[in-house]
């Protein structure tokens, strides 16, 4: 679709490009492929991470670019000053909703953070008015904003650069980790709604009951979520569990080098709007269990082994088999693979510009 006739100025607007963080790389890739079709696009964001300064505008530069033909592409998440300016500017709207946790999970870990969930659960309803197209990164949560009020709605699912993962892998952590104990791997922030403590528990049984060797690989920042963590630390006492390693925020090279060494990637979190680790894992071939919660089935596309229930034992169970019967894990592996094709034939410009395409007519 070429600019011609119609907007020449897409821009993303976001309240962080963080690092590393699946959001801001959707940002970057989006920016990528509207400046291939031809579109000025910049990225301008509120808090940018010291590695993406030359990814971003700051935010207050916004206004150099704002107009009535202008469509700006706004990454929905908790209040923001991001969202109190696109709110109130001429710019034509597309909200991209990449879902809101509900305040609940944080309630006794993290007030704050309980209370700006609320009201960016509340501010979504307010958006909806106000929003010519609404872009869900799944069909989970494109129903969160058809219930919200939103009458244009659709699916923009997240992309990969697959290329990346071919990049080289730290060599260090291969060390550390590589290191023939069979490695269970979780990625994403230690936060209540991932359940990190369902997955201790699980592990610890594993442990106790199958291989003594065996170790827990928890790759995520817990920054901010201290009372969180420390909850978890006492959970590893009391099970008598050991190896388990929280590795917190990494670097690229070194999510890489985690991957590479993993045996299998557990996923037992309650609550999630996409969740861009189960497609990582299995790019890397990494057999994936993740418990049936928000858009985790639709996120894998089929692949993997996708439980209905999570009682440790029988968890900690499946983990065995897979971990030990190699037909069984050839089997899995098949289903990631016909999954990880029909991401791999996704053609993700084309895509994105067809679900842009009643804002840029």
């Amino acid at each position: 679709m070429s600019p011609a006739g119609g907007p020449r100025r897409v821009h993303q607007l976001l309240a962080a490009l963080a690092y590393g963080d699946a959001i801001s790389n959707e940002a970057l890739a989006i920016q990528r492929h509207l400046r291939r079709a031809g579109f000025e696009s910049d990225i301008f964001a509120e808090h940018v991470h010291p590695r993406m300064t030359r990814d971003a505008r700051p935010l207050w530069q916004y206004g150099e670019v704002s107009s009535p033909d202008t469509v700006c592409l706004f990454h929905f998440s908790i209040g923001s000053a991001a969202a109190r300016l696109i709110f109130h500017a001429p710019d034509r709207l597309v909200s991209i909703y990449h879902n809101i946790t509900p305040a609940e999970w944080f309630l006794g870990f993290h007030p704050h953070l309980a209370g700006l969930c609320y009201h960016g659960r509340r501010e979504l309803v307010a958006f909806a008015p106000r929003t010519e197209l609404a872009l869900g990164d799944s069909e989970y949560n494109r129903r969160e904003l058809e219930a919200a009020g939103y009458a244009r709605t659709g699916v923009l699912p997240i992309v990969l650069d697959l290329e990346s993962y071919r990049r080289p892998a730290s060599p260090v952590v291969r060390r550390l980790y590589d290191d023939g104990r069979a490695n269970i791997v979780f990625v994403g922030r230690i936060i209540p709604n991932k359940k990190i403590d369902d997955l201790i528990r699980v592990f610890a049984l594993y442990q106790r009951l199958f291989d003594r060797q065996s170790r827990l690989l928890l790759v995520g920042d817990y920054r901010g979520q201290e009372k969180y963590y420390d909850r978890l630390q006492d959970l590893v006492r009391e099970r008598h569990a050991e190896e388990v390693v929280f590795m917190g925020q990494v670097d690229d090279d070194e999510l890489r080098a985690a991957y590479a060494s993993a045996d299998l990637f557990l996923c037992l979190s309650e609550h999630e709007g996409f969740c861009v680790p189960l497609l990582e894992a299995m790019a890397f071939g990494v057999p994936v269990v993740a418990f049936d919660a928000g858009a985790v089935r639709e996120t894998l596309r089929g692949g993997g082994v996708l439980l209905r229930d999570k009682e440790p034992a029988a968890v900690a169970g499946l983990v065995r088999r897979l971990l030990s019967d190699d037909a069984l894990r050839a089997r899995v592996m098949e289903t990631q693979e016909r999954a990880m094709a029909d991401v791999r034939a996704t053609d993700f410009g084309a895509l994105l510009l067809d679900r842009l395409r009643p804002v840029l007519r």
